[in-house]
């Protein structure tokens, strides 16, 4: 895996039409029914469409909103925060910088003790490597990330 994430139209043309209406046209999907919401494993939350580093386990918490729910991003530069006014509301919509998938949202409900900040993601916008898998996969430099026993 390189660094040069990018929006890549081979993977686009993989996707499944949940993964296609959530990254490509910013839909969501349905709350306690996606894949990654109670997933309780180690390892790396990567945009499913340019494979940039988003998450990781160790930032997810259970926010009890039913989409996987993160403190704060691995890489900041991999995510763009744009005003969102549809719905009839005004939020901040998450964006993956260089794969421009549509993410989730941002919201200031988060563990205070982490910086207060809930970025509430649709699963069908990722790709989880678990921790065993990272080096393999091109993600061994996040593995200092991990304890020694998640690492195993």
């Amino acid at each position: 895996m390189s660094n040069e994430y990018r929006k890549d139209p081979d993977a686009i043309a993989r996707l499944n039409p949940a993964q296609f209406a959530v990254t490509q046209e910013s839909a969501t999907e349905p709350a306690f029914r996606n894949e990654f919401w109670d997933n309780h494993e180690a390892g790396l939350y990567v945009d499913i469409v340019s494979g940039e580093p988003l998450f990781t386990s160790t930032q997810k918490f259970d926010s009890g909103c039913g989409w996987p729910s993160f403190t704060t991003p691995i890489e900041p530069a991999n995510v763009v925060e744009k005003r969102d006014a549809t719905h009839g509301m005004v939020r901040t919509e998450v964006r993956s910088t260089h794969g421009d998938s549509h993410l989730g949202h941002v919201f200031n409900d988060g563990p205070i003790a982490e910086g207060g900040l809930r970025y509430c993601i649709n699963s069908a916008s990722l790709r989880f490597i678990q921790v065993a898998d990272m080096e393999k996969e091109g993600y061994g430099e996040y593995l200092k990330l991990f304890s020694t026993e998640e690492a195993k």
